[in-house]
Protein backbone atom coordinates (compact mmCIF):
# COMPACT_ATOMS: atom_id res chain seq x y z
CA UNK A 1 0.00 0.00 0.00
CA UNK A 2 1.56 3.20 -0.77
CA UNK A 3 1.68 6.66 1.42
CA UNK A 4 -1.07 7.89 0.04
CA UNK A 5 -3.54 5.30 0.33
CA UNK A 6 -2.61 4.78 3.21
CA UNK A 7 -2.99 8.65 4.44
CA UNK A 8 -6.42 8.52 2.43
CA UNK A 9 -7.31 5.32 4.40
CA UNK A 10 -6.26 6.81 7.78
CA UNK A 11 -8.20 9.70 7.06
CA UNK A 12 -11.15 7.80 6.39
CA UNK A 13 -10.81 5.61 9.66
CA UNK A 14 -10.72 8.61 11.57
CA UNK A 15 -14.05 10.13 9.99
CA UNK A 16 -15.69 6.65 10.20
CA UNK A 17 -14.83 6.49 13.95
CA UNK A 18 -15.88 10.04 14.34
CA UNK A 19 -19.49 8.79 13.08
CA UNK A 20 -19.73 5.64 14.97
CA UNK A 21 -19.43 7.68 18.36
CA UNK A 22 -21.68 7.37 20.60
CA UNK A 23 -25.61 6.37 20.28
CA UNK A 24 -24.94 5.57 17.16
CA UNK A 25 -21.99 3.30 17.82
CA UNK A 26 -23.95 1.63 21.12
CA UNK A 27 -26.29 0.20 18.90
CA UNK A 28 -24.54 -0.74 16.42
CA UNK A 29 -25.47 1.12 13.19
CA UNK A 30 -24.29 4.41 11.30
CA UNK A 31 -26.64 7.26 10.81
CA UNK A 32 -28.24 7.23 7.13
CA UNK A 33 -26.40 9.68 4.77
CA UNK A 34 -24.08 10.56 7.65
CA UNK A 35 -21.59 13.23 6.57
CA UNK A 36 -18.65 10.87 6.05
CA UNK A 37 -20.87 8.26 3.56
CA UNK A 38 -21.25 11.14 1.18
CA UNK A 39 -16.97 11.80 1.56
CA UNK A 40 -16.42 8.64 0.83
CA UNK A 41 -18.70 8.64 -1.76
CA UNK A 42 -17.40 11.36 -3.82
CA UNK A 43 -14.06 10.80 -2.73
CA UNK A 44 -14.72 7.46 -5.50
CA UNK A 45 -15.89 9.71 -8.24
CA UNK A 46 -12.83 11.05 -8.48
CA UNK A 47 -10.59 10.30 -11.17
CA UNK A 48 -7.30 8.14 -10.26
CA UNK A 49 -4.72 6.56 -12.01
CA UNK A 50 -5.77 2.99 -10.62
CA UNK A 51 -9.10 3.45 -11.55
CA UNK A 52 -8.63 5.32 -14.74
CA UNK A 53 -11.47 2.45 -16.86
CA UNK A 54 -14.35 3.50 -13.95
CA UNK A 55 -14.02 6.75 -14.57
CA UNK A 56 -14.18 7.09 -18.38
CA UNK A 57 -17.13 4.89 -18.06
CA UNK A 58 -18.64 7.46 -15.26
CA UNK A 59 -18.08 10.36 -17.84
CA UNK A 60 -19.68 8.57 -20.52
CA UNK A 61 -22.87 7.81 -17.69
CA UNK A 62 -22.90 11.60 -17.29
CA UNK A 63 -22.48 12.61 -20.90
CA UNK A 64 -25.38 10.00 -21.73
CA UNK A 65 -27.55 11.28 -19.57
CA UNK A 66 -26.95 15.03 -20.53
CA UNK A 67 -27.64 14.30 -23.84
CA UNK A 68 -30.55 11.86 -23.37
CA UNK A 69 -32.05 14.91 -21.45
CA UNK A 70 -31.21 17.93 -23.29
CA UNK A 71 -32.33 15.72 -26.82
CA UNK A 72 -35.61 14.71 -25.32
CA UNK A 73 -36.79 18.40 -23.85
CA UNK A 74 -35.58 20.27 -27.40
CA UNK A 75 -37.28 16.91 -29.54
CA UNK A 76 -40.77 17.45 -27.25
CA UNK A 77 -40.52 21.09 -27.08
CA UNK A 78 -39.82 21.07 -31.06
CA UNK A 79 -42.79 18.70 -31.39
CA UNK A 80 -45.39 20.67 -29.32
CA UNK A 81 -44.45 23.83 -31.38
CA UNK A 82 -45.72 22.06 -34.52
CA UNK A 83 -48.55 20.98 -33.09
CA UNK A 84 -49.64 24.51 -31.94
CA UNK A 85 -47.91 26.27 -34.88
CA UNK A 86 -50.17 23.35 -37.71
CA UNK A 87 -53.14 24.07 -35.19
CA UNK A 88 -52.87 28.04 -34.86
CA UNK A 89 -52.34 28.25 -38.83
CA UNK A 90 -54.87 25.74 -40.19
CA UNK A 91 -57.40 26.54 -37.58
CA UNK A 92 -56.68 30.85 -38.09
CA UNK A 93 -57.84 30.19 -42.10
CA UNK A 94 -60.05 27.62 -42.30
CA UNK A 95 -62.22 28.15 -38.97
CA UNK A 96 -63.50 26.28 -36.00
CA UNK A 97 -66.86 25.29 -37.51
CA UNK A 98 -68.40 24.61 -41.08
CA UNK A 99 -71.90 24.77 -42.41
CA UNK A 100 -73.25 23.36 -45.79
CA UNK A 101 -76.43 23.26 -47.31
CA UNK A 102 -77.88 19.71 -47.89
CA UNK A 103 -81.27 19.88 -50.13
CA UNK A 104 -81.00 23.36 -51.44
CA UNK A 105 -78.34 25.84 -52.14
CA UNK A 106 -76.98 28.49 -49.74
CA UNK A 107 -78.68 31.22 -50.55
CA UNK A 108 -79.77 32.47 -47.20
CA UNK A 109 -76.06 32.68 -46.02
CA UNK A 110 -76.60 36.16 -44.72
CA UNK A 111 -79.70 35.08 -42.48
CA UNK A 112 -77.65 31.91 -41.19
CA UNK A 113 -74.63 34.09 -40.47
CA UNK A 114 -76.89 36.68 -38.33
CA UNK A 115 -78.78 33.85 -36.54
CA UNK A 116 -74.95 32.15 -35.76
CA UNK A 117 -72.99 35.25 -34.93
CA UNK A 118 -75.35 36.11 -32.57
CA UNK A 119 -74.82 33.05 -29.99
CA UNK A 120 -72.57 33.12 -26.78
CA UNK A 121 -68.96 32.35 -27.60
CA UNK A 122 -68.61 33.22 -31.52
CA UNK A 123 -66.31 35.02 -32.95
CA UNK A 124 -66.78 35.54 -36.48
CA UNK A 125 -69.05 33.58 -38.85
CA UNK A 126 -68.52 34.21 -42.60
CA UNK A 127 -69.91 33.05 -45.92
CA UNK A 128 -67.48 31.31 -48.45
CA UNK A 129 -67.31 30.94 -52.18
CA UNK A 130 -64.64 28.63 -52.73
CA UNK A 131 -63.53 26.68 -55.52
CA UNK A 132 -59.91 24.81 -57.67
CA UNK A 133 -58.38 27.24 -60.09
CA UNK A 134 -55.82 26.94 -62.37
CA UNK A 135 -53.27 30.34 -61.65
CA UNK A 136 -50.83 31.53 -63.91
CA UNK A 137 -48.79 33.98 -65.53
CA UNK A 138 -45.48 32.80 -67.64
CA UNK A 139 -45.78 30.13 -65.19
CA UNK A 140 -48.67 28.18 -63.91
CA UNK A 141 -49.76 26.85 -60.36
CA UNK A 142 -53.18 24.89 -58.55
CA UNK A 143 -55.02 27.36 -56.13
CA UNK A 144 -58.08 27.35 -54.04
CA UNK A 145 -59.79 30.66 -54.92
CA UNK A 146 -61.68 32.00 -52.05
CA UNK A 147 -64.65 34.49 -52.22
CA UNK A 148 -65.31 36.95 -49.73
CA UNK A 149 -66.38 40.21 -48.10
CA UNK A 150 -63.83 42.52 -47.33
CA UNK A 151 -64.99 43.43 -43.62
CA UNK A 152 -64.44 39.58 -42.66
CA UNK A 153 -61.26 39.13 -44.94
CA UNK A 154 -59.89 42.23 -42.56
CA UNK A 155 -61.22 39.89 -39.30
CA UNK A 156 -59.90 36.70 -40.75
CA UNK A 157 -57.00 35.89 -38.05
CA UNK A 158 -54.66 34.10 -40.21
CA UNK A 159 -55.21 36.92 -42.99
CA UNK A 160 -55.74 40.12 -40.72
CA UNK A 161 -51.51 41.35 -39.69
CA UNK A 162 -50.18 39.02 -42.45
CA UNK A 163 -50.58 41.16 -45.05
CA UNK A 164 -47.19 42.39 -46.56
CA UNK A 165 -47.50 44.17 -49.68
CA UNK A 166 -50.38 46.08 -50.84
CA UNK A 167 -53.76 46.70 -48.34
CA UNK A 168 -56.97 45.20 -47.69
CA UNK A 169 -59.03 48.51 -47.79
CA UNK A 170 -61.03 48.90 -51.00
CA UNK A 171 -61.29 44.73 -51.71
CA UNK A 172 -64.72 44.96 -52.44
CA UNK A 173 -64.59 47.69 -54.96
CA UNK A 174 -60.76 47.05 -56.57
CA UNK A 175 -61.95 44.22 -58.45
CA UNK A 176 -58.47 42.46 -57.63
CA UNK A 177 -57.03 39.64 -55.89
CA UNK A 178 -54.75 39.24 -52.50
CA UNK A 179 -52.30 35.90 -52.95
CA UNK A 180 -50.30 34.17 -50.88
CA UNK A 181 -46.35 35.11 -50.63
CA UNK A 182 -45.14 31.96 -51.81
CA UNK A 183 -47.23 31.90 -55.08
CA UNK A 184 -46.91 35.21 -55.92
CA UNK A 185 -43.09 34.15 -55.87
CA UNK A 186 -44.02 30.87 -57.91
CA UNK A 187 -45.64 33.14 -60.25
CA UNK A 188 -43.38 35.98 -60.54
CA UNK A 189 -46.20 38.03 -59.48
CA UNK A 190 -45.40 41.19 -57.91
CA UNK A 191 -47.98 44.23 -56.62
CA UNK A 192 -49.75 45.55 -59.47
CA UNK A 193 -49.05 42.46 -61.72
CA UNK A 194 -51.51 40.65 -63.64
CA UNK A 195 -52.54 37.10 -62.73
CA UNK A 196 -54.55 34.56 -64.93
CA UNK A 197 -57.14 32.52 -63.53
CA UNK A 198 -58.80 29.70 -64.90
CA UNK A 199 -61.53 27.53 -63.78
CA UNK A 200 -63.26 24.09 -65.78
CA UNK A 201 -66.89 25.03 -64.04
CA UNK A 202 -67.42 27.90 -66.34
CA UNK A 203 -70.61 28.94 -68.67
CA UNK A 204 -73.15 26.23 -69.76
CA UNK A 205 -73.03 25.57 -73.58
CA UNK A 206 -75.18 23.60 -76.37
CA UNK A 207 -71.80 22.05 -76.25
CA UNK A 208 -71.18 21.49 -72.57
CA UNK A 209 -69.35 23.11 -70.05
CA UNK A 210 -66.79 26.01 -71.33
CA UNK A 211 -63.71 26.78 -68.95
CA UNK A 212 -63.82 30.43 -67.93
CA UNK A 213 -60.94 32.41 -66.99
CA UNK A 214 -60.35 35.80 -66.45
CA UNK A 215 -57.32 38.21 -65.51
CA UNK A 216 -57.46 40.21 -62.51
CA UNK A 217 -54.88 42.47 -60.81
CA UNK A 218 -52.77 41.86 -57.62
CA UNK A 219 -53.97 44.08 -54.89
CA UNK A 220 -52.67 42.75 -51.81
CA UNK A 221 -49.54 39.41 -50.63
CA UNK A 222 -50.07 38.18 -47.69
CA UNK A 223 -47.73 35.52 -45.47
CA UNK A 224 -49.18 33.49 -43.24
CA UNK A 225 -46.06 31.72 -42.21
CA UNK A 226 -47.11 27.84 -43.28
CA UNK A 227 -45.60 27.13 -47.15
CA UNK A 228 -48.60 25.28 -47.97
CA UNK A 229 -51.82 27.68 -47.45
CA UNK A 230 -48.91 30.65 -48.66
CA UNK A 231 -48.75 28.60 -51.93
CA UNK A 232 -52.64 28.06 -52.25
CA UNK A 233 -54.92 30.98 -51.58
CA UNK A 234 -56.48 33.55 -53.31
CA UNK A 235 -59.27 35.65 -52.47
CA UNK A 236 -61.51 37.05 -54.75
CA UNK A 237 -64.61 39.65 -53.55
CA UNK A 238 -67.76 37.68 -52.73
CA UNK A 239 -69.69 39.14 -56.16
CA UNK A 240 -66.96 38.66 -58.07
CA UNK A 241 -66.40 34.79 -57.23
CA UNK A 242 -70.08 34.21 -57.04
CA UNK A 243 -69.96 35.08 -60.92
CA UNK A 244 -66.47 33.23 -61.59
CA UNK A 245 -67.90 29.72 -60.38
CA UNK A 246 -71.38 30.21 -61.29
CA UNK A 247 -73.23 30.55 -58.11
CA UNK A 248 -74.56 33.76 -58.15
CA UNK A 249 -76.53 34.41 -54.79
CA UNK A 250 -75.33 31.66 -53.02
CA UNK A 251 -71.98 30.71 -50.89
CA UNK A 252 -70.16 27.38 -50.67
CA UNK A 253 -70.14 27.23 -46.91
CA UNK A 254 -69.89 29.46 -43.93
CA UNK A 255 -67.13 29.50 -41.44
CA UNK A 256 -67.36 29.76 -38.09
CA UNK A 257 -64.53 30.63 -35.19
CA UNK A 258 -65.02 30.53 -31.98
CA UNK A 259 -63.79 32.68 -29.14
CA UNK A 260 -62.63 29.45 -26.99
CA UNK A 261 -61.77 26.54 -29.52
CA UNK A 262 -62.09 24.12 -26.09
CA UNK A 263 -66.02 25.02 -25.95
CA UNK A 264 -66.41 23.29 -29.71
CA UNK A 265 -68.98 20.39 -28.36
CA UNK A 266 -71.14 23.14 -26.75
CA UNK A 267 -71.52 25.53 -29.54
CA UNK A 268 -72.32 22.86 -32.20
CA UNK A 269 -75.01 21.95 -29.85
CA UNK A 270 -76.22 25.76 -30.20
CA UNK A 271 -75.83 26.34 -33.64
CA UNK A 272 -77.97 23.32 -34.17
CA UNK A 273 -80.74 24.22 -32.45
CA UNK A 274 -80.59 27.89 -33.88
CA UNK A 275 -80.32 26.64 -37.39
CA UNK A 276 -83.53 25.80 -38.47
CA UNK A 277 -82.90 24.52 -42.21
CA UNK A 278 -81.04 21.22 -42.71
CA UNK A 279 -77.66 21.94 -42.84
CA UNK A 280 -73.97 19.76 -42.74
CA UNK A 281 -72.03 20.70 -39.94
CA UNK A 282 -68.11 19.25 -39.40
CA UNK A 283 -65.51 20.99 -37.44
CA UNK A 284 -61.50 21.48 -37.77
CA UNK A 285 -61.03 18.12 -35.69
CA UNK A 286 -63.09 15.50 -38.18
CA UNK A 287 -61.53 17.38 -41.50
CA UNK A 288 -57.48 17.43 -39.81
CA UNK A 289 -58.14 13.91 -37.46
CA UNK A 290 -55.40 12.16 -39.42
CA UNK A 291 -53.22 14.68 -39.74
CA UNK A 292 -52.89 16.01 -36.10
CA UNK A 293 -53.18 12.07 -35.28
CA UNK A 294 -50.22 11.02 -36.78
CA UNK A 295 -48.57 14.08 -35.26
CA UNK A 296 -49.29 12.48 -31.87
CA UNK A 297 -48.35 9.13 -32.87
CA UNK A 298 -44.69 10.59 -34.20
CA UNK A 299 -44.55 12.54 -30.35
CA UNK A 300 -44.79 9.75 -28.68
CA UNK A 301 -42.85 7.38 -30.66
CA UNK A 302 -40.39 9.81 -30.80
CA UNK A 303 -40.13 10.18 -26.81
CA UNK A 304 -39.90 6.51 -26.50
CA UNK A 305 -36.83 6.16 -28.69
CA UNK A 306 -35.23 8.85 -27.44
CA UNK A 307 -35.38 7.69 -23.85
CA UNK A 308 -33.27 4.53 -24.74
CA UNK A 309 -30.82 7.22 -24.97
CA UNK A 310 -31.24 7.68 -21.06
CA UNK A 311 -31.56 3.93 -20.71
CA UNK A 312 -28.36 3.53 -22.14
CA UNK A 313 -26.47 5.66 -19.94
CA UNK A 314 -28.19 4.41 -16.78
CA UNK A 315 -27.25 0.62 -18.15
CA UNK A 316 -23.22 2.68 -17.85
CA UNK A 317 -23.96 3.73 -14.46
CA UNK A 318 -24.47 -0.17 -13.42
CA UNK A 319 -21.47 -1.49 -15.18
CA UNK A 320 -18.98 1.57 -13.86
CA UNK A 321 -20.34 0.87 -10.25
CA UNK A 322 -19.87 -3.09 -10.68
CA UNK A 323 -16.47 -2.36 -11.45
CA UNK A 324 -16.01 0.32 -8.81
CA UNK A 325 -17.42 -2.16 -6.07
CA UNK A 326 -14.64 -5.38 -7.15
CA UNK A 327 -11.67 -2.39 -7.38
CA UNK A 328 -12.75 -1.17 -3.55
CA UNK A 329 -13.29 -4.76 -1.82
CA UNK A 330 -10.55 -4.04 0.47
CA UNK A 331 -11.70 -0.58 1.34
CA UNK A 332 -15.51 -1.74 1.79
CA UNK A 333 -13.84 -5.02 4.14
CA UNK A 334 -12.27 -1.99 6.44
CA UNK A 335 -15.68 -0.22 6.36
CA UNK A 336 -17.46 -3.21 7.57
CA UNK A 337 -14.90 -4.03 10.57
CA UNK A 338 -14.61 -0.97 11.48
CA UNK A 339 -18.31 -0.93 12.19
CA UNK A 340 -20.13 0.60 9.07
CA UNK A 341 -23.40 -1.64 8.53
CA UNK A 342 -24.43 -2.80 5.38
CA UNK A 343 -27.21 -0.41 5.11
CA UNK A 344 -24.32 2.42 5.25
CA UNK A 345 -21.67 0.75 2.59
CA UNK A 346 -24.71 0.82 0.31
CA UNK A 347 -25.63 4.33 0.49
CA UNK A 348 -22.48 5.10 -0.55
CA UNK A 349 -22.41 3.52 -3.83
CA UNK A 350 -25.89 4.59 -4.11
CA UNK A 351 -24.33 8.05 -3.78
CA UNK A 352 -21.59 7.68 -6.08
CA UNK A 353 -24.07 6.41 -8.55
CA UNK A 354 -26.92 8.48 -7.99
CA UNK A 355 -24.63 11.76 -7.75
CA UNK A 356 -24.15 10.85 -12.01
CA UNK A 357 -27.35 10.50 -12.58
CA UNK A 358 -28.87 13.81 -10.56
CA UNK A 359 -25.90 16.30 -11.85
CA UNK A 360 -25.82 14.96 -15.31
CA UNK A 361 -29.83 15.32 -15.59
CA UNK A 362 -29.83 18.87 -14.27
CA UNK A 363 -27.07 19.76 -16.55
CA UNK A 364 -29.07 17.76 -19.67
CA UNK A 365 -32.45 20.26 -18.37
CA UNK A 366 -30.24 23.71 -18.71
CA UNK A 367 -28.47 22.75 -21.85
CA UNK A 368 -32.11 21.18 -23.08
CA UNK A 369 -34.04 24.70 -22.28
CA UNK A 370 -31.05 27.13 -23.82
CA UNK A 371 -31.62 24.60 -27.12
CA UNK A 372 -35.37 24.79 -26.88
CA UNK A 373 -35.43 28.64 -26.40
CA UNK A 374 -32.91 29.30 -29.43
CA UNK A 375 -33.68 26.36 -32.23
CA UNK A 376 -34.87 29.12 -34.48
CA UNK A 377 -31.62 30.85 -34.51
CA UNK A 378 -29.38 27.92 -34.46
CA UNK A 379 -30.94 26.56 -37.62
CA UNK A 380 -29.81 30.06 -38.88
CA UNK A 381 -26.32 29.90 -37.84
CA UNK A 382 -26.14 26.17 -39.26
CA UNK A 383 -27.71 27.21 -42.41
CA UNK A 384 -25.14 29.77 -42.74
CA UNK A 385 -22.46 27.60 -41.75
CA UNK A 386 -23.07 24.90 -44.02
CA UNK A 387 -24.52 27.07 -46.71
CA UNK A 388 -27.74 24.89 -46.99
CA UNK A 389 -31.16 24.87 -46.00
CA UNK A 390 -32.07 22.56 -42.82
CA UNK A 391 -35.55 23.07 -42.65
CA UNK A 392 -37.57 23.61 -46.11
CA UNK A 393 -40.14 24.98 -45.91
CA UNK A 394 -41.90 23.16 -48.66
CA UNK A 395 -41.58 19.83 -46.86
CA UNK A 396 -42.23 20.56 -43.46
CA UNK A 397 -45.20 23.34 -44.18
CA UNK A 398 -43.93 26.28 -42.03
CA UNK A 399 -41.23 29.02 -42.53
CA UNK A 400 -39.57 28.57 -39.47
CA UNK A 401 -38.87 26.15 -37.25
CA UNK A 402 -41.38 26.18 -34.08
CA UNK A 403 -40.65 24.93 -30.43
CA UNK A 404 -42.45 25.80 -27.46
CA UNK A 405 -41.25 24.25 -24.09
CA UNK A 406 -44.11 22.68 -21.90
CA UNK A 407 -43.29 22.45 -18.81
CA UNK A 408 -45.41 18.86 -17.69
CA UNK A 409 -43.08 17.15 -20.51
CA UNK A 410 -40.14 18.82 -18.88
CA UNK A 411 -41.14 17.67 -15.40
CA UNK A 412 -41.57 14.13 -17.07
CA UNK A 413 -38.07 14.38 -18.61
CA UNK A 414 -36.82 15.32 -15.57
CA UNK A 415 -38.40 12.44 -13.13
CA UNK A 416 -38.03 9.64 -15.62
CA UNK A 417 -34.04 10.29 -16.15
CA UNK A 418 -34.04 10.65 -12.02
CA UNK A 419 -35.87 7.14 -11.53
CA UNK A 420 -33.82 5.55 -13.93
CA UNK A 421 -30.57 6.74 -12.50
CA UNK A 422 -31.14 5.34 -9.18
CA UNK A 423 -32.75 2.38 -10.23
CA UNK A 424 -29.49 1.98 -11.85
CA UNK A 425 -27.81 1.73 -8.47
CA UNK A 426 -29.67 -0.06 -6.67
CA UNK A 427 -27.69 -3.82 -7.83
CA UNK A 428 -24.29 -3.09 -7.79
CA UNK A 429 -24.65 -1.10 -4.04
CA UNK A 430 -26.16 -4.00 -3.13
CA UNK A 431 -23.36 -6.11 -4.19
CA UNK A 432 -21.13 -4.22 -2.19
CA UNK A 433 -23.78 -4.42 0.76
CA UNK A 434 -23.47 -8.10 0.64
CA UNK A 435 -19.52 -8.55 0.33
CA UNK A 436 -17.96 -10.66 3.14
CA UNK A 437 -14.87 -8.83 4.68
CA UNK A 438 -13.20 -11.71 5.66
CA UNK A 439 -13.39 -13.03 1.51
CA UNK A 440 -12.46 -9.03 0.55
CA UNK A 441 -8.87 -9.50 3.24
CA UNK A 442 -8.02 -12.92 2.26
CA UNK A 443 -5.51 -12.20 -0.03
CA UNK A 444 -4.36 -8.98 0.92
Amino acid sequence: MSHSDRSSSGATQEQVRRETTGKDKAVGFTRPFAPFEWMIALRYLRARRSQGFVSVIAGFSFLGITLGVATLIVVMSVMNGFHKELLDKIVGINGHIFLQATESPLTDYDSIVHQVQDLPGIELALPLVEGPAAASTTNMAFALVRGIREADLKRLPGIAGHVTLGSLDGFDTAGGVVIGQRLAENLGLGLGDKIKLLTANGSQTPFGVVPRSKVYPVTGIFQIGMAEFDNLFVYLPLPEAQAFFNKAGEASVIEIFLKNPDTIDAARVEIQNQVMRPMIMTDWRERNRTFFDALNVERNVMFIILTLIVLVAALNIISGLIMLVKDKGRDIAILRTMGVTRGGVMRIFLITGAAIGVVGTFVGFLLGLVVAHNVETIRQFLNRLLDANLFPAEIYFLSRLPSVVDPGDVFSVVALTLVLSVLATLYPSWRAARLDPVDALRYE
